[in-house]
């Protein structure tokens, strides 16, 4: 598996996989959210130009380069956030999105940021329950920080909390992940106030379970 800086030609790729993701959501009786629109390209450009979009491709596929996942963050207060990750259902079970968050991790660890922080459903069994698993816990009410709030609020005017809701953060170590551990990871930076580009170039990560 590979994790690069996303590049113009892939964004309408990462609406066709956000398109794909949502579906699932549809047997939940969450019409709502598989009918809910991708980022438009021009949302997607912004953050890319940031250098906050990452992609997986599976550079041993017969699609080689193209896209199979995304994940987009912010900084927000302390942490990460990640905004959005999605991976495409026909990729699915690969551990695409847990590297895509290994690799938000050890950016955000080497930028001295303190955690990653989400916010999710609490009934989807590929949300909270998964990211539970892989390190993050749900915070109580008293633990959001204004950034949090700020996005829990813009989502419920979106609709989202016509189901459960709820913030994860998931801790970090104060430094990257030790050279010589498996694969290999160059460290992006995230941009500051001024949204300078990341000028990374690509990531090859080990894959996942």
């Amino acid at each position: 598996m590979r994790i690069r800086s996303a590049r113009r030609s892939d964004l309408p790729l990462l609406q066709d996989i956000e398109r794909a993701a949502g579906e699932p959501f549809r047997d939940l009786g969450m019409a709502f959210v598989a009918d809910d629109d991708p980022p438009p390209l021009a949302l997607l450009e912004s953050y890319r130009l940031a250098g906050r979009c990452w992609v997986a491709s599976d550079p041993l596929s017969a699609t080689g380069d193209r896209p199979i996942g995304y994940v987009l963050a912010d900084p927000v207060d302390d942490a990460l956030h990640i905004e959005q990750v999605s991976v495409d259902p026909a990729a699915a079970r690969r551990g695409i999105g847990r590297e895509l968050i290994a690799h938000l991790a050890c950016l955000a660890a080497a930028r001295g940021m303190a955690a990653l922080t989400l916010t999710t459903f609490t009934d989807v069994p590929w949300n909270a329950p998964y990211y539970a698993r892989i390190g993050f816990r749900v915070l109580a009410e008293g633990e959001l920080t204004d950034g949090l709030r700020a996005i829990r609020a813009e989502e419920a005017q979106h609709g989202l909390d016509r189901w459960p809701r709820v913030c994860m953060r998931r801790e970090l170590a104060s430094a990257a992940r030790p050279s010589g551990a498996a694969g290999t990871r160059r460290i992006p930076r995230v941009p500051n106030a001024s949204g300078s580009s990341d000028t990374s170039e690509a990531v090859a990560v080990s894959g996942g379970t």
